[in-house]
C-alpha cells in the first residue's frame, strides 16, 4: 500500500484551496472542468480543432479512433489489417504517435515506455466519447509524455438528465461486426446517475489472417449537485490479433511474379513461406502460424471529484490506476539454443543447438497516480490555472517458451528473460490568460516536468536516467472585431527517449521550438482557420523507416530538423441543405546536413526530407441535407508522397493517394419509448484505388559483395489499405 499513500494525501490536500463564499446561481457544467487544464478555445493562441459526439456517431461503426479522425488538417491515418480494425496509427504534421500526446479526462493514456498509442487495447471506444479535440504543435501544458507534434484529449460521456438506452450493430466488408448496448439511469434523487456501455467487434481484414476479436466495457458513476460532481469510471477493452506487422513485399503488391521467385530466393524463404506468397496477392500476410497473435487486456479506473466554489474558484482532481497485461504468441524457427538458456544436446555423433519453437513475449504493468487542477477567474479578463500531475509506471517484461522441437533442459513456460521498466513522471504548470482592453488577450504558460526511468535488458544493460525538463510558452490574440482574430504564440517542449530508442542504442532527449502564427474568421455563414507553423528541433528522434524484432518503429536523433508549413481549414454553410468543409496543409519537413552510412562510409545528404511527412494534405467534406434527418456526407482525402526514410531513396517512397469516401446517415425520430432509429451506410474508398499509406525501409551494408567491397543494400514492406468496402449499421435510442 505504501505506493498509493502519496495518492492518498494528494486527495485530501490538493482541494483545500479555496474559501467558502456565494455560490454560483446558475449551474456550471462540471463536466467539462475535468478536461478544461488541457484544453483550449477559440480565443488561445493555439492551432486546434474539435469534433463532438454527434460528428462521430455518423460513421462509427466499428472502425478505431484514428480513422474517424481522419478527416481533420494535416492528418494521416494508418491500418496494419488494412480496413481500420486492430492496430491502427495516426500522424499529424509528419510527427508520429510516439510524439502525440493523448489524455483521457486528463489523464494520460501513451505507454509510458513506447510512448505509442494502442487504440486496439479500447475498441469501440469512441461511443462513450463526448467530444475530442486535437491540437497542432506543441499545444498547452498537458499531463504525460510531452505533446512534440500534437496532443489528443478525449473526454468521455457526460452526466445524463435523462433515463435512455441505445443498441446498435453494425456489420460490413471483410465479415466485419459490431454490436454495442449502452444506458444511462438519468438522473436519479436529482443528484445520482449510472451509465455504461458494453461492445464486441470482430472482423477478417482486408491482409490475410489479420483478424481482431475485439471486446470493451465503459462504467460510470456519478453524483451532482449545483456545485460538485463526483465521477467514478470503470472501462477497459480486450484483443486479440493475428499479427499484420511485417507487412507486404512490392513483388507482391504489384503481382510481379519474377520478382516473386527473386524474392524466394534472396529471402531464403521456406518452402512453406514461399507457396504462401505464390498463392496471395497484395492482401499478402507472411504470418502464417495460426496462433501468431496479440493477446492483451486493459482496465482503466478515474475518479474525480470537480467543484465550484464560487463565482471565483472551481478545481478538479483526479485518482487513477491502469492495469494492463498480455503477450502475443511467435513461431520462430532455427532459433539459438543460447539465447534461451536451452543446454547443448547430443544424440550421436549429432551435436542439436538450435530448435523451431513456440514463444510468447508478455508485458505485465501497473500505472497509478493523480492529476490536480486549481481555476481562478476574477471575471474581468485575468484566468489563472495552476495544475499538474504524478505518475507511476511499472512494467513486467519477461519471455516464455510453450513448445519447443528440441527442448533440452527446459520446462513449459520457462522464463527466458526477465527484465523491467519503471518510469515517475511528475509536472506542474502554471497557465495565466489576461485580457488588455478588450482587444489583446495575453496568455502564459509555464511547466517543469520530471521524469525518472529505469530499465534494464537494453543496449547498455540498464538504464538510469533523469530529466529535468522546463517548457515555457507564451502568446497573444488580437480580437479585430466579433468575426476576426489573430494570434501569435512560441512555445518550447522537450522529450525524453523512449524504451526501444535505449534498446537500439545511446539516445538523447530531443528538443522543440514551435512558433504558430494564426488567423479566424468566424461569422454565421463560413467559418475560416487559418495558420503558419515554424517547428524546429534540435535532436528530434525521427523514425529511421525499419522496425525492430517485434515490429517497432526503430527512431534516431538527427540533429538539427524543422517543419514549416500551411494549414488552412474552413466551414462553408452555403444553405439549409448544403455545406463545405475543406482542409488543406502545405509543408517542409528537412533534416539539416543529414549524415548516414553509405558504401562503408560516413557521408553527408545535405537537407533531406523528414521520414514519413508528407507535403501535402488535403481533405474535404461534402455535405448534403435534402431534408431533415438525411445527410449525405461525401469525404476526400489526398496524401501527397512520402518518404519512408530520410535518405531520399526512391526505393524508399510511398507514392502519393486521394481517396473518396461515402457516409449516408438517416434518422428518423418518435415521441414514445423508442426516440429514434438511425441508420448509417459507409462506403470507404467507392473509386477501388489501390492504395498504401505506411510501410518500412532499411539499409544494410553487405561486406561479402564480390572482391570484398562493402555495398549498401535496400529492402522495404508495405502495408496495403483496402479497396472498396462498406459498412452498414443502426441504433435504436430509447
Amino acid at each position: 500500500m505504501k505506493k498509493y499513500s502519496f495518492l492518498f494525501l494528494l486527495l485530501f490536500t490538493g482541494i483545500l484551496i479555496a474559501q467558502e463564499e456565494t455560490v454560483k446561481d446558475s449551474v456550471q457544467v462540471l463536466d467539462e472542468v475535468i478536461v478544461k487544464a488541457v484544453r483550449v478555445n477559440s480565443e488561445s493562441p493555439v492551432t486546434f480543432s474539435s469534433l463532438t459526439q454527434k460528428e462521430i456517431s455518423k460513421r462509427n461503426l466499428g472502425q478505431d479512433i484514428p480513422i474517424l479522425m481522419n478527416s481533420m488538417p494535416n492528418v494521416v491515418t494508418t491500418s496494419d489489417a488494412g480496413a481500420g480494425i486492430g492496430y491502427t496509427g495516426i500522424r499529424v504534421r509528419g510527427s508520429d504517435a510516439t510524439h502525440v500526446n493523448v489524455t483521457i479526462n486528463g489523464i494520460p493514456y501513451n505507454d509510458s515506455e513506447s510512448m505509442g498509442t494502442y487504440w486496439v487495447d479500447l475498441p469501440d471506444f469512441s461511443s462513450s466519447v463526448e467530444s475530442l479535440q486535437l491540437q497542432r504543435g506543441v499545444g498547452t501544458s498537458t499531463n504525460g509524455a510531452g505533446a512534440f507534434g500534437a496532443s489528443i484529449n478525449l473526454l468521455t460521456d457526460a452526466v445524463s438528465e435523462n433515463a435512455g438506452a441505445e443498441i446498435s450493430s453494425s456489420f460490413g466488408s471483410y465479415n466485419t461486426q459490431k454490436y454495442t448496448l449502452k444506458f444511462t439511469t438519468g438522473k436519479l434523487g436529482e443528484h445520482f446517475e449510472i451509465a455504461g456501455r458494453l461492445s464486441k467487434i470482430k472482423s477478417d481484414g482486408y491482409i490475410d489472417r489479420a483478424s481482431s476479436d475485439l471486446s470493451s466495457y465503459f462504467l460510470q458513476a456519478s453524483y451532482v449537485d449545483e456545485n460538485t460532481l463526483i465521477k467514478t469510471l470503470a472501462f477497459g477493452g480486450f484483443e486479440e490479433t493475428y499479427q499484420a506487422w511485417y507487412g507486404t513485399p512490392m513483388v507482391r503488391i504489384v503481382g510481379d511474379e519474377q520478382g516473386v521467385e527473386d524474392y524466394i530466393s534472396d529471402n531464403y524463404l521456406s518452402d512453406a513461406e514461399a507457396e504462401n506468397l505464390r498463392n496471395s496477392d497484395r492482401s499478402y500476410n507472411y504470418y502464417t502460424y495460426e496462433n501468431q497473435v496479440d493477446h492483451y487486456s486493459q482496465d482503466h479506473y478515474q475518479l474525480f471529484w470537480s467543484e465550484q466554489y464560487n463565482d471565483n474558484w472551481s478545481s478538479n482532481i483526479a485518482l487513477h490506476y491502469t492495469w494492463g497485461r498480455g503477450y502475443y504468441e511467435q513461431y520462430k524457427e532455427d532459433e539459438d539454443f543460447e539465447d534461451y538458456g536451452f543446454d547443448e544436446i547430443n544424440i550421436g555423433d549429432e551435436t542439436i543447438n538450435s530448435t523451431d519453437l513456440i514463444r510468447r513475449k508478455w508485458l505485465d504493468n501497473d500505472f497509478y497516480g493523480t492529476t490536480f487542477s486549481l481555476f481562478y477567474n476574477n471575471n474581468k479578463g485575468f484566468d489563472l490555472t495552476f495544475g499538474g500531475a504524478w505518475n507511476k509506471y511499472e512494467g513486467d517484461h519477461f519471455g516464455e517458451v510453450i513448445w519447443a522441437r528440441y527442448a533440452s533442459n527446459s520446462e513449459i513456460r520457462d522464463h527466458y528473460y526477465d527484465n523491467y521498466g519503471n518510469k515517475t513522471d511528475f509536472n506542474l504548470f502554471t497557465k495565466v490568460k489576461y485580457n488588455v482592453g478588450n482587444k489583446i488577450l495575453l496568455f502564459g504558460d509555464l511547466q517543469i516536468r520530471t521524469v525518472d526511468y529505469e530499465a534494464n535488458g537494453v543496449y547498455n544493460g540498464n538504464v538510469d536516467d533523469s530529466f529535468f525538463f522546463f517548457n515555457p510558452k507564451a502568446g497573444l490574440t488580437y480580437l479585430l472585431n466579433d468575426t476576426n482574430n489573430f494570434y501569435f504564440s512560441y512555445a518550447r517542449a522537450n522529450r525524453e527517449p523512449n524504451r526501444t530508442d535505449y534498446e537500439n542504442g545511446t539516445p538523447k532527449p530531443e528538443t522543440l521550438n514551435d512558433f504558430e502564427l494564426g488567423w479566424r474568421i468566424n461569422n454565421n455563414k463560413f467559418q475560416i482557420n487559418s495558420n503558419i507553423y515554424y517547428m524546429r528541433y534540435q535532436d528530434q528522434l525521427v523514425l529511421t523507416g525499419e522496425l525492430d524484432d517485434v515490429g517497432s518503429p526503430i527512431r534516431e536523433n538527427v540533429g538539427d530538423s524543422y517543419r514549416l508549413g500551411l494549414e488552412i481549414d474552413a466551414n462553408f454553410i452555403f444553405s439549409k441543405h448544403f455545406s463545405l468543409q475543406p482542409n488543406i496543409a502545405f509543408s517542409s519537413n528537412k533534416n539539416i546536413d543529414f549524415h548516414t552510412s553509405w558504401n562503408g562510409e560516413l557521408v553527408n545528404l545535405g537537407n533531406t526530407n523528414i521520414a514519413f511527412s508528407p507535403n501535402v494534405v488535403f481533405g474535404n467534406k461534402f455535405n448534403y441535407q435534402p431534408t431533415e434527418g438525411l445527410l449525405i456526407s461525401l469525404f476526400s482525402k489526398y496524401v501527397g508522397e512520402q518518404f519512408m526514410a530520410n535518405i531520399d531513396n526512391d526505393n524508399s517512397k510511398l507514392e502519393s493517394y486521394f481517396i473518396n469516401d461515402l457516409n449516408i446517415n438517416y434518422e428518423i425520430k418518435f415521441k414514445k419509448v423508442l426516440k429514434s432509429i438511425q441508420i448509417s451506410a459507409l462506403i470507404n474508398n467507392i473509386f477501388n484505388v489501390e492504395y498504401i499509406s505506411n510501410g518500412y525501409y532499411y539499409t544494410y551494408d553487405d561486406t561479402w559483395s564480390v572482391s570484398g567491397e562493402t555495398t549498401t543494400l535496400d529492402g522495404a514492406g508495405f502495408y496495403p489499405q483496402a479497396t472498396r468496402n462498406f459498412l452498414i449499421g443502426a441504433a435504436l435510442k430509447f
